[in-house]
């Protein structure tokens, strides 16, 4: 078929360009593990990500790009659907979304009928405030530094439901696990119903001790609420050791799923005491997603593709990925240490940090500094949150490699001597 001028003109401003030029070559579809653990292999990760080169991206704490993989997948998910809208089509969608839910329980070594599909960390964590039977008379542990839409949500139904809330402070540096331990044992009184409490801080990225604070409240008889917003898919997460009553994650963060998706892990022994806070159908097909999933019409492409982004983890090794991650993160601060007027606020102790990292740039505010790094270097990083501790936030991932790390450290020590 040729094309005139005039057709050209008329097909790309109704199309768009790219419908028309031809697409790069994708990378292969699985990854190379006969050089596993090599700087060629975190290249060969990298390369299955859309972004280009010249993008630098350090805020998975925030917000993560899909692998070409999960794009694909989500892509041809939602083709299907549109293709064929009939019920016999959904029910082969259903049939997806339970293997993401079988993918995610065996990726938190938790089992399918304890794993609720959610939106995102948020409304998991909304889940288990609202569905709780709390009142007059009962308790709800807090801790200072957990994320404000966590504790936001606590008081906010303590208005209504006539509970307390008591908050812990989080005192900087990180003190280590039992000064941790022992403020939440000594915190710990008849009234106390729950502890919630962010697995790894979004402020300074101080990694709690969950397995440790889990037991204190179990031997208590308190439920435990662990916030997994930046630990899920980023740290090697075994439930079956954390032994939490509720952990809940995002899927558009560290995991780099499609977004509008999150897990709420609930374990089987408390099940029954949270009620649904949404009543409607397409529930779940086992366990307690029947009851606290069933939100009505839900985006199965959505949850088919995240089910791919857990299965691209899984087949990297999370635990290969935790050990890469914080390998990045400690290049990250010592060579941010290096540069004269800054001040790395996040511990290097990797027992109590993770993969993020708060930085004080000397005098300059956060604001224009992250603005000049993208827009002069390509680098994309966030404000870190808190009158004292207050900079730069940067959160390296999977995606990230050795030569990104430098070039950050590079940018940062450039823009502060002016």
């Amino acid at each position: 078929m040729s094309l005139s001028r005039r057709d050209l003109g008329r097909l790309l401003t109704l199309g768009g360009a790219a419908s028309l030029l031809p697409q790069p070559a994708r990378a292969a579809a699985r990854f190379d593990f006969t050089q596993a653990d090599s700087e060629a292999f975190w290249e060969g990760v990298r390369d299955q990500f859309l972004m280009p080169r010249s993008l630098l991206m350090f805020n998975a704490a925030n917000l993560c790009p899909s692998s070409r993989r999960v794009v694909d997948v989500l892509e041809k998910s939602s083709r299907e659907i549109d293709r064929d809208p009939s019920p016999a089509n959904r029910a082969k969608l259903g049939q997806g979304r339970e293997e993401t839910r079988r993918a995610l329980a065996a990726f938190l070594r938790a089992a399918p009928e304890d794993v609720v599909l959610t939106r995102n960390t948020s409304e998991a964590n909304n889940i288990v405030s609202s569905g709780l039977a709390l009142g007059q008379g009962d308790e709800v542990l807090l801790f200072a530094d957990n994320h404000p839409s966590n504790n936001n949500a606590w008081a906010e139904k303590a208005k209504r439901g006539g509970f307390t809330i008591k908050t812990l402070p989080q005192p900087h540096p990180h003190p280590g696990t039992e000064f941790f331990v022992d403020a939440v044992a000594k915190a710990i009184g008849p009234a106390t119903r729950i502890l919630a409490f962010t697995h790894v801080t979004s402020t300074v990225g101080d990694l709690m001790p969950a397995r440790e604070l889990c037991r204190v409240a179990r031997e208590r008889g308190v439920l435990s609420l662990v916030d997994g917003a930046q630990s899920f898919g980023v740290l090697d997460v075994d439930l079956s050791v954390m032994q939490p009553d509720f952990y809940t994650g995002s899927a558009h963060k560290w995991p780099c799923g499609a977004r509008e998706n999150g897990v709420l892990y609930v374990n089987r022994a408390v099940q029954d005491r949270v009620a649904a806070s949404v009543v409607s159908l397409y529930g779940g097909a086992v366990g307690v997603s029947r009851r606290l999933e069933a939100h009505g019409q839900r985006d199965e492409a959505a949850m088919i593709a995240f089910g791919e982004a857990i299965r691209v983890q899984t087949e990297i090794g999370i635990a290969r990925i935790e050990a890469r991650v914080r390998s990045l993160a400690q290049q990250l601060m010592q060579g941010l240490q290096a540069i004269p007027g800054g001040r790395v606020f996040t511990s290097t102790d990797a027992t109590r940090s993770a993969a993020i990292v708060t930085f004080q740039a000397g005098t300059q505010a956060a604001g224009p500094l992250i603005t000049a790094l993208y827009q002069e270097h390509g680098i994309i990083c966030a404000s870190a949150s808190g009158a004292a501790r207050g900079g730069l936030r940067f959160s390296p991932h999977f995606y990230n490699t050795r030569k990104d790390v430098d070039a950050l450290v590079a940018a940062v020590k450039a823009k502060i001597a002016g």
